[in-house]
């Protein structure tokens, strides 16, 4: 069984937000505290990945 971390719980208006259509946005601030980028496209890329050409900017 995993033990769960304090560190690694997500807290609501710091780490993400729910958008109206009721999805779980990340904030940049969660993107630079996991220290790496998806290339998902994410909205608050904070690593300026670019979905359009596949690539980091």
């Amino acid at each position: 069984m995993k033990e769960t971390n304090n560190e690694d719980k997500l807290i609501e208006g710091e780490d993400y937000y729910i958008t109206p259509e009721g999805y779980k946005c990340f904030t940049e601030k969660h993107h630079l505290k996991r220290g790496y980028c998806c290339k998902s496209g994410c909205r608050h890329c904070p690593y300026g990945f670019d979905k359009k050409r596949g690539e980091l900017n």
